[in-house]
């Protein structure tokens, strides 16, 4: 056995110190929870250049896309909602399909692929809402998602109550020119995800797991579909927190796992772009969040990328520092559930990161 401190170091601790972070830092994070900083967190999952740096699960009541699942002992082989991580897996599956022929180029008008609602494409201000504009969700319509996922008045929710949920979302009001200002939209992601079914011809599960999940090796997943058997592009997916963590690998890599190309290293360059301020800190590209923090090895502000849930789900990148990390959390429904999850990937995981050779 290694000591440090007084302190036995797992093989973990033993690899992160390796890697160029605090061997402590998994102390760190049982003192963040044993000091109730970290509440509700289900597990935490880091690694640096495929080598798992810091490994957590706990146990917590859990939901299936909200309905009540009990307490869950958690550990490597959980299924877990992604809620709105699955948001960023659906810009992968489009970044795949656009290259293969299938899904239509992004400034291509949302209305031409729906021919069904000819009355709305009779408005011409409406045809100005293009592709790219549902992915970086300004569409320029009314939509809230400021209520609680509980409120049937949460556009989301309304959306999934509506006998016809792609009219629902096409009809909304116009309130602004599309792409001047970012207002999140579950009703976009269900927009992206019906192009990619009509054109690839496959539903989301299958069309995933084709070109996603069976090149990674993801053998359990589950993804939830509504009463009108709509698989949800915005909040559906559940997978365990080692085979999130392994898309979030691939894309550092470029696309890249296990030296055979998964996703276009060109899809991935534009959708990590930062393209439009959330008016929340961060900016957002294609279905993905795009922050900074100080890291100190690096020499200052270093950006980000991530994937982020209700309740706490993230799926965190750093390109730079080569390191990713997944949260898992049941702090569902509460407008405050960023906290944690924002604490450990800042002031535990990228803090904590001292060497980057």
């Amino acid at each position: 056995m290694d000591f440090k401190n007084g302190l036995s170091l797992s093989p973990h601790a033993l690899i992160a110190e390796e890697r160029g972070l605090d061997p402590m830092i998994g102390r760190k994070l049982q003192a963040g929870e044993e000091a109730g900083l970290l509440p509700f967190l289900h597990c935490v999952l880091a690694e640096r250049g495929g080598q798992t740096i810091l490994e957590s699960y706990g146990r917590g009541l859990d939901e299936n896309w909200g309905r009540p699942l009990g307490e869950v002992a958690f550990d490597a082989g959980t299924l877990h909602d992604l809620r709105s991580v699955s948001k960023s897996v659906v810009s992968l599956l489009y970044g795949v399909a656009l290259e293969r022929g299938d899904v239509p180029r992004l400034d291509t008008p949302i209305l031409d692929l729906f021919p069904d609602y000819q009355d709305l494409a009779q408005h011409p201000e409406r045809k100005l809402r293009t592709i790219e504009h549902a992915f970086t969700m300004t569409l320029g319509m009314e939509w809230d998602e400021t209520r609680p996922y509980t409120d049937p008045e949460n556009s989301e929710i309304a959306m999934e109550m509506a006998p016809d949920r792609f009219r629902y979302v096409l009809e909304r009001p116009l309130v602004e020119e599309p792409g001047r200002h970012w207002v999140y939209s579950g009703g976009a992601t269900a927009l992206i995800g019906e192009i990619l079914k009509r054109g690839t011809g496959k539903t989301l599960p299958e069309f995933a797991n084709e070109t996603l999940f069976r090149p990674l090796g993801i053998n359990r997943f589950e993804w939830n579909a509504g009463k009108d058997g709509t698989h949800s592009p915005a909040s559906g997916l559940r997978l365990t927190a080692p085979d999130l963590l392994k898309i979030g690998r691939m894309v550092l890599n470029n696309g890249v796992y296990e030296g055979h190309r998964v996703i276009p290293e060109a899809w991935l360059s534009a959708s990590l772009r930062p393209v439009v301020a959330t008016g929340e800190g961060l900016d957002y590209g294609y279905f993905w969040f795009c922050g900074q923090a100080p890291v100190t090895a690096l020499g200052g502000p270093t950006p980000w990328f991530a994937g982020f849930g209700n309740g706490g789900q993230r799926l965190f990148l750093c390109p730079k520092a080569d390191i990713a990390a997944v949260v898992f959390s049941g702090n569902y429904n509460n407008w405050m559930a960023w906290i944690p999850p924002t604490r450990v990937w800042s002031e535990i995981i990228l803090a904590n990161f001292r060497n980057a050779s």
